[in-house]
């Protein structure tokens, strides 16, 4: 397999305002698109609050990019590789963390709000399967694990 690797970009960081995140890695790209700018991708990882990613030919790019974007503070000293960032590029399984036992609040769906202990966890297809605690009949509901909310982790009972 031949792949041509380019040397040439590296990746920027660039602060933000804490939240807007998202709003300025969006605008970054219409910034970059309008104006014909090297900028080659933009990336915003939830666990890096207050950051956005920028790969891009070099820190000028970056700065003329910023200057105009609304919540895109500095552009912070150096550069990164991409092996440093590699981990923000792996897609993490939702139900991470989640364990059987556990008491968890519903936040999305039709029983938002509802508090509930998990029962089994699907891996594969990312969903938990809980038990109602507010149910007169105790039924077990399937929902993603990301609509999901820990309140206590608990072992599971024996």
């Amino acid at each position: 397999m031949n792949e041509e690797v380019k040397t040439d970009a590296a990746i920027y960081v660039v602060k933000t305002t804490a939240n807007q995140e998202r709003t300025v890695a969006n605008l970054i790209e219409k910034v970059a698109k309008k104006e014909h700018l090297a900028v080659h991708a933009v990336l915003a990882p939830d666990e890096l609050k207050g950051y956005v990613l920028v790969e891009a030919e070099g820190p000028e790019v970056v700065d003329q990019v910023i200057q105009n974007v609304p919540h895109a503070r500095t552009l912070v000293k150096g550069q990164s590789s991409f092996t440093e960032i590699a981990h923000f590029l792996v897609p993490k399984l939702t139900v991470t963390g989640i364990t059987e036992g556990s008491i968890v609040e519903l936040i999305s769906g039709p029983f938002k709000g509802e508090k509930a202990r998990v029962k089994r966890i699907d891996t594969t297809h990312e969903e938990i399967t809980v038990e109602l605690f507010e149910a007169m009949v105790p039924i077990p509901v399937t929902v993603r694990g990301d609509n999901v909310r820990i309140l206590k982790r608990e072992e599971q009972e024996k």
